[in-house]
């Protein structure tokens, strides 16, 4: 019924920048928050970022003033700007949101969505 879909993802030296997109589609009434995580090999999956609806965002301490995400309500789509890319940023990135779908006449139902998961390699 939604689907996230990711794209961005790819290998990058360090010091380097990429961009990650997340496109949201489906019978989608409301998103709430949305975000980005990751999971490095070896390691549990843990999050990099979040955004409200309102813009209000939150960010690992990793990744603080490294990272930028934003998100267009309307296109229902979200993005991860990375810059200053570490080797430790290695690691599958996945989008996540909190989507609201309506089940029927004044009827909803609030489902927790993840995407496929996107490969960011930073090696030299």
């Amino acid at each position: 019924q939604v689907q996230l879909v990711e794209s961005g993802g790819g290998l990058v030296q360090p010091g380097g920048s990429l961009r990650l997109s997340c496109a949201a589609s489906g019978s989608i009434s409301r998103i709430n928050a949305m975000g980005w995580y990751r999971q490095a090999p070896g390691k549990e999956r843990e999050l990099v970022a979040t955004i409200t609806p309102g813009g209000a965002t939150n960010y690992a301490d990793s990744v603080k003033g490294r990272f930028t995400i934003s998100r267009d309500n309307a296109r229902n789509t979200v993005w991860l700007q990375m810059n200053s890319l570490k080797p430790e940023d290695t690691a599958v990135y996945y989008c996540n949101a909190g989507v609201q779908i309506q089940i029927g006449i004044g009827a909803y139902r609030y489902l927790e969505v993840w995407g496929q998961g996107t490969l960011v390699t930073i090696s030299s």
